[in-house]
């Protein structure tokens, strides 16, 4: 029986070995090995991800090779490293088979067992397996109280015994010292299949893009248990590493480098007798970003030097941060994605990049553009039409007024309702495509129809990038929040508030997207952060263009061009209209013509002792020049504290501004 234990405790952790039966007849073995990752740079060429080359300590599994050849190995080499470089973790199963491993400790374990125990409930003797988790169930705790050293030893064990007969791992990578590759070479007799060889690691530049990159697997780990399948179509191996988020995921099959392949021969002993090169090995492809670093680092300093004022003139006691996406509105690249998020219990204010495309918040007026197309779609107006903006009341609620208060009923075209930016006017248009027109005070709302509407509302909004997915090439991205129009909370009343932004919730990034496709007509495309792919370069730099990333169209706004010039006749005359309720005039400040609309939108926020504050978010999209957008923005500041939309905070504006002035300030920053 001690036998039978034996031969398991060979076949167990000899598996591989055992897998290969073959050998014994000749034959050959396909051994395929990794290749180092491509690198990403910024619009610059500045380095973002780079892969650089580490000491490894291989091991190479001969058909010979036994676990307990490989656990005298293992001792021996942690003697030599230091138990701080990276290798495997253990569970209590790989301890108790690396304890196992050592073949008195067998032995010893085996000798106690009874013959009742080596026998099945029918008197059968039990097989190789059943009798090896017995001793595995025999090993007791105390046996497992390793020292720094056997704990480490265990690890390289573990990692040798996982290796295929023929094949070479890496068992463990780090800092190795010249004087441990000199020990290890000239200890190479006692050391049979270890070698020193090269691994390689990711290194991340730190700043503000960094969150944008994501992160890889360790050859250890390999691929993740839920992306396994998908891989392995692919024709990865198990322990290939692998992104695991944002850009290093979503452009991996680019980042992956191509598999070297070979097929090693042997006798009929199991000696190599050769072996051919099926496949090269080629390091993966380089990325090269939409986004100049230096104008990131320029737009994060603008907008955190607009937070800072905002919070010191006294806006910000329950601000939560500042947002603030720049993009070509020709191509839809990425120029910049600036987040801060601020606590508002603490006020520390920290980098949130993500926040960009992950984070949503309550547009407000900034929407309005989309309001005037579901009308004209829904046929509601026609053209620029003239409405009376009007405070309006329902029977039994209190009246619901323009940002300029209970004044007298004005005309408005729907130019002058963007330029001055009439709540009332774009309640008055949802009230029509409910079929239920404003008659006057004391009027109920007839809101059978709002499941319809809120569909139209969100339809034209979705065409132009809002609460739907925006094609971003970074997995991960928010679509927002759109509650179900069919929920109890989708009343009739927040239709209204739907028509002037204050119901769904939207990112920052959808904002800018918004503001390009106004700027090119109504052509919705794709916002990406990658240029182009390249070839790996040896220098630093990317090498040879292989793919540029051409703009992807998402969707095309159903506008006539008529309505669409009235849109930017509106977003024109929100910043260069004449008169005092014209809501966007810091902005003409600008060195070349801003086209834009600025949103505040309100919320209640209740405090710690029970009672509530009302917070704005000021917020503003826009394009520039207005004759012929290049680049589209949105930002957003929530939470901020006024006393009235007059005299609140024009940060939100300032930072649109700035941003213009930077991008036309600097020839490099407009490559893209």
């Amino acid at each position: 029986m001690i036998l039978i234990g034996k031969l398991f405790h060979m076949q167990v952790l000899n598996s591989h070995f055992y897998a290969e039966k073959s050998i014994s007849a000749g034959g050959d073995v396909q051994i395929i090995e990794g290749a180092p990752r491509g690198n990403i740079y910024d619009a610059s060429g500045k380095a973002l991800a780079t892969t650089i080359p580490v000491q490894a300590v291989e091991f190479t599994r001969s058909q010979n090779a036994t676990a307990d050849e490989m656990y005298q190995v293992a001792n021996k080499l942690a003697t030599i490293l230091s138990n701080d470089i990276d290798v495997a973790d253990l569970t209590t199963r790989d301890k108790k088979d690396y304890f196992l491993a050592n073949a008195k400790n067998l032995e010893k374990i085996a000798n106690k067992l009874t013959d009742k125990e080596k026998k099945d409930k029918q008197g059968n003797d039990l097989t190789g397996s059943q009798i090896y988790e017995i001793e595995l169930s025999k090993v007791k705790d105390s046996d497992l109280n390793f020292t720094a050293e056997q704990t480490f030893s265990a690890k390289l064990f573990k990692e040798m015994n996982s290796t295929s007969t023929f094949n070479t791992t890496k068992i463990a990578t780090g800092s190795i010292t010249a004087e441990q590759q000199a020990t290890i070479a000239e200890q190479e007799g006692d050391l049979p299949g270890i070698t020193i060889g090269t691994s390689w690691d990711r290194s991340y530049a730190q700043n503000s893009l960094t969150p944008l990159m994501g992160t890889i697997t360790s050859q250890k780990s390999g691929i993740p248990a839920e992306d396994l399948d998908a891989y392995l179509k692919k024709g990865y191996q198990r322990n290939d590493r692998v992104g695991t988020g944002l850009l290093e995921k979503g452009y991996e099959s680019e980042l992956q480098g191509t598999h070297s392949i070979s097929k090693v021969k042997f006798d009929k002993n199991g000696d190599v007798s050769g072996t051919k090169t099926i496949q090269k090995g080629k390091r993966g492809d380089d990325l090269k970003l939409t986004i100049n670093l230096d104008f990131q680092n320029a737009v994060n300093d603008l907008v955190k030097t607009q937070l800072d004022q905002l919070i010191a003139q006294g806006y910000g006691q329950y601000n939560r941060g500042a947002y603030a996406v720049v993009l070509n509105v020709k191509t839809g690249a990425v120029l910049a994605l600036s987040g801060y998020n601020r606590d508002p219990n603490t006020g520390v204010i920290t980098d949130n990049t993500l926040g960009t495309f992950q984070s949503v918040f309550t547009p407000g007026s900034v929407v309005k553009m989309g309001t005037l197309t579901a009308a004209w779609n829904a046929g509601v107006i026609s053209g620029n039409d003239t409405l009376t903006a009007q405070s309006i009341q329902f029977k039994g609620s209190p009246p619901i007024n323009d940002w300029w208060g209970d004044a007298s009923p004005m005309a408005l075209t729907a130019v002058e309702a963007l330029q001055y930016s009439s709540n009332t006017y774009m309640m008055q248009l949802a009230m029509r495509m409910l079929g239920a027109p404003y008659t006057g005070a004391g009027q109920y709302l007839n809101d059978s129809n709002r499941v319809k509407v809120y569909e139209q509302l969100r339809s034209a909004f979705a065409s132009y990038g809002l609460g739907t997915s925006t094609g971003f090439d970074i997995p991960g991205e928010s679509t927002g929040f759109i509650p179900s129009a069919k929920s109890k909370d989708a009343s009739g009343v927040n239709v209204l508030y739907e028509s002037f932004g204050q119901y769904d919730n939207y990112t920052p990034l959808q904002l800018a997207v918004y503001a390009a496709t106004l700027g090119n007509n109504g052509t919705r495309l794709a916002p990406h952060i990658v240029q182009g792919i390249y070839e790996g370069g040896n220098d630093g730099q990317p090498g040879t263009l292989i793919k540029n990333i051409t703009p992807k169209i998402m969707d095309k706004v159903n506008i006539t061009p008529d309505n669409m010039d009235v849109l930017h006749q509106g977003m024109y005359a929100v910043v260069h209209g004449a008169g005092g309720l014209t809501t966007g005039k810091p902005m003409s400040a600008a060195t070349v013509s801003i086209s834009g609309k600025t949103g505040t939108s309100e919320s209640t926020k209740i405090l710690g002792d029970g009672s509530q504050v009302i917070v704005t978010a000021n917020n503003a999209v826009a394009f520039a020049p207005s004759d012929n957008p290049e680049i589209a923005i949105g930002v957003v500041l929530p939470d901020n504290t006024e006393s009235d939309a007059s005299s609140g905070t024009k940060a939100n504006q300032s930072i649109v501004t700035g941003i213009t002035d930077l991008y036309y300030s600097n020839e490099a920053f407009r490559t893209n």
